[in-house]
């Protein structure tokens, strides 16, 4: 497989797993089983049998979890570091045609950062719509979150280039919309500048 196209596979994968964790090795094993899918030779484990049932036995606990208020977002909270190790395996499993450290190496940085950066987005998230919800709306943002898992890791093994697309526009517009969000707590967090003593006079 083509350097840069394992790399835009992985990079779509690893967002992916920003989302829910599990669904794209669920899709990996699936896609490697049916033989539409050739995985690293130190990765084929992905595509067994074995994999698949314990994948798709995790994948069934996450969703459920997920839709326990409160317990969610500490959930959410410890999938950070995970979805870290997540996203470097997956991208190491397109790239191995390079040296061990090289490899590794960019895995981690395309791969682990970009998974990290979407979990810690989503995670924003969750807790902003427990702060405002109660918990409440955070069965609707699960939901969300596994479609939007789901259909990324199918768009990243179908159509690589716009999976990748689709990963720049939703980091683009969520720290945009974080930095905007930042602005304006720091605006409202300002005093006000009406008891403020007039400036002398100029003379």
């Amino acid at each position: 497989m083509d350097t840069l196209l394992g790399l835009t596979i992985g990079i779509g994968l690893s967002a992916a797993c920003g989302f829910r964790l599990i669904v794209p090795f669920v899709v990996m094993s699936i896609s490697a089983l049916s033989g539409h899918l050739t995985l690293a030779p130190d990765m084929a484990w992905i595509g067994t049998y074995p994999a698949l049932i314990a994948f798709g036995i995790a994948t069934v606990l996450e969703i459920l979890i997920y839709f326990i208020p409160w317990v969610d977002d500490v959930m959410a909270a410890l999938s950070i570091p995970v979805s870290i190790v997540a996203g470097t395996i997956i991208t190491a499993a397109f790239v191995p045609d390079m040296s061990p450290f090289l490899r590794w190496t960019l895995a981690a940085i395309a791969g682990g950062t970009v998974a990290g950066t979407t979990e810690t987005l989503t995670t924003g998230l969750r807790f902003a719509s427990t702060a405002t919800t109660a918990g409440l709306g955070n069965g609707l943002l699960s939901v969300g979150e596994l479609l939007s898992s789901t259909l990324l890791s199918l768009l990243a093994l179908l159509v690589p280039v716009i999976s990748l697309l689709l990963v720049l526009f939703f980091l683009t517009w969520s720290i945009q919309k974080g930095v905007g969000v930042l602005g304006m707590l720091k605006r409202r967090r300002r005093p006000s500048s009406s008891f403020d003593p007039p400036p002398p006079d100029v003379v």
